[in-house]
């Protein structure tokens, strides 16, 4: 995540945009089996566009429970491509990340994306909404 928090930084107000877009045009398509089913995923009422989230943790290492892998699924509308980069830059800097890497993400990280000047603090709202609800099923998953 500080890699992409770092590469944000590096530019100017108008390229965080389209590095922005960039993550909307990557965020993954959903796999088979939650596509069509929102009604299994989470929805992030912060977020102004509908998204949908779940978290899947691997059963394996089951003896070492903090060590295993986080995976990030998300569903946004293309219409709506800040909340799709907002879910893209979790995906990519969170997806294959462990139960303990995941949980120790600060709070605010979202706010480190200098996305201040681009989007509104609603809308960044959003971004913290996703990560608290990822880190939040996280949890839920590891104690089950």
């Amino acid at each position: 995540m500080q890699e992409i928090a770092d590469d944000f930084a590096d530019l100017a107000a108008p390229q965080r945009l389209e590095l922005l877009l960039e993550f909307s045009e990557g965020l993954p398509e959903l796999p088979a089996r939650y596509a069509g089913s929102l009604d299994t995923m989470e929805q992030v009422h912060e977020c102004q566009s509908p998204i949908f989230l779940v978290v899947e943790v691997a059963d394996e290492p089951a003896d070492q429970p903090d060590d295993r892998a986080v995976h990030l699924f998300f569903s946004a509308p293309p219409e709506a491509p800040t909340t799709r980069g907002f879910a893209g830059i979790l995906s990519e800097g969170l997806d294959g990340l462990t139960v303990a890497e995941v949980l120790a993400v600060p709070e605010d990280a979202p706010y480190r994306f200098s996305l201040g000047e681009a989007v509104s603090p609603l809308r960044l709202r959003g971004m913290v909404g996703m990560l608290s609800r990822i880190k939040r099923q996280v949890a839920l998953k590891t104690r089950s």
